[in-house]
């Protein structure tokens, strides 16, 4: 019996399509952190999602998305319009040889930033596509710990609220099943700082856990002493405290405090993340799937991080960062932003404290008709066989 009939029995699939859309989300009010008290930054308005639709001439679909805050939008929408063709033709479940594939057509622009998170929305896409054709949710695909992940708010404490809100905020958190709170601090007056943390510590009271955001803007001695200060608060963590690369200092501090320290959401490969735990530079590893280039990048860093005992807490993107937590061996946590909401069809179910992790194939998610209306540009490459337009769009 010659090869050629064994390998042939299992015929591969291909994508013959692929739509990229850039859209951007208006936020409902402007978004503060340090770095818009220190001036580094004005108040953020609207976040620019990048959409990625993937077909294949079996009928499979996937959806994936990255994103960009102030700004790089336009950027990885037309650097994602570049690389596409490379798709075409090729068979969608060799999803890490595409990645190395999209990489090297963009080679010249770099491994890391706004060139692989552009891949990003083609990756997730990929891993979406595969997880439905075998009828799994991605975290099933991927092989999960757990069917919930403990889950902390984000978006009710940003130095833009006022103190007796953040109080609001926090309580009705809490009172909605979310697990934690996490405050931003960082501003140029510390004493502020130490009065937003001392205030909403004794609104909840010690049992609820309390972890504080600096976004990279201390210096190595402020740091210092504010990790001190906080130590009696019993945090979960502190994070971000300086310079998103300095990871000597972040080490440092580690080492030095029991409060663990948090950083990586601002890393932007997995490259990047190798090198922040070969410094033992965080407690809890915080990567961002889109922001490092996808699903695949993830996982490597997350093996890296479980080689290095390390605790995971992917940022932002809840609504993919669910399934790749589920599938994390130390107990994590995931970041409860409802910003990205009016973008899908579907919602998280949030109980005691934890987010379920979606049962149905795939992410779970189909985009909301409110995308289209604010969609910006949009491309597609190759062609769909008819019958096929029953989609959202």
């Amino acid at each position: 019996m010659s090869l050629k009939t064994t390998t042939s029995s299992t015929p591969s699939d291909r994508i013959t399509w692929v739509r990229i859309s850039s859209c951007y989300l208006p936020l409902a009010t402007p978004i503060s952190d340090a770095k818009v008290l220190t001036g580094r930054q004005k108040p953020m308005t609207e976040i620019a999602i990048l959409f990625a639709e993937i077909e294949t001439a079996g009928g499979h679909q996937g959806l994936g998305f990255s994103y960009s805050k102030r700004a790089g939008g336009p950027g990885q929408f037309a650097h994602a319009r570049e690389i596409a063709p490379a798709l075409i033709g090729e068979d969608p479940s060799d999803i890490a040889k595409l990645w190395d594939k999209l990489c090297w057509a963009g080679a010249s622009a770099g491994r890391s930033g706004l060139s692989t998170q552009a891949i990003g929305a083609f990756d997730v896409a990929l891993w979406d596509l595969k997880a439905k054709r075998a009828g799994l949710s991605l975290a099933k695909l991927l092989g999960s710990y757990r069917d919930s992940v403990r889950c902390y708010n984000t978006s009710g404490g940003f130095l833009h609220t006022p103190i007796d809100q953040l109080m609001v905020n926090a309580s009705a958190s809490i009172e909605r099943g979310i697990g934690g709170i996490k405050l931003k601090v960082g501003q140029p007056d510390g004493a502020l700082d130490i009065a937003r943390v001392t205030a909403v510590r004794k609104h909840l009271g010690d049992a609820v856990p309390l972890m504080v955001d600096a976004n990279q803007q201390w210096d190595r001695p402020t740091a210092q002493r504010m990790c001190r200060i906080f130590e009696p608060f019993n945090l979960v963590w502190i994070e971000e405290p300086l310079d998103a690369y300095d990871h000597e200092g972040h080490a440092a501090l580690a080492l030095q405090f029991d409060t663990p320290i948090a950083t990586g959401e601002m890393l932007t490969s997995a490259a990047e993340h190798g090198d922040l735990i070969r410094h033992r530079a965080a407690d809890y590893l915080m990567p961002d799937a889109p922001r490092v280039g996808g699903i695949t990048p993830f996982l490597k860093i997350a093996s890296l991080a479980e080689h290095a005992g390390l605790m995971l807490a992917p940022h932002f993107a809840m609504e993919l960062h669910v399934h790749l937590a589920a599938a994390y061996p130390r107990e994590p946590w995931v970041e409860h932003f409802e910003w990205l909401e009016p973008l899908f069809n579907e919602r998280i179910e949030i109980r005691d404290g934890r987010m379920l992790v979606p049962t149905r194939p795939g992410l779970g998610l189909t985009l909301s008709g409110q995308v289209k209306a604010w969609t910006r540009e949009e491309a597609q490459v190759g062609t769909r066989p008819e019958g096929h337009h029953h989609h959202h769009h």
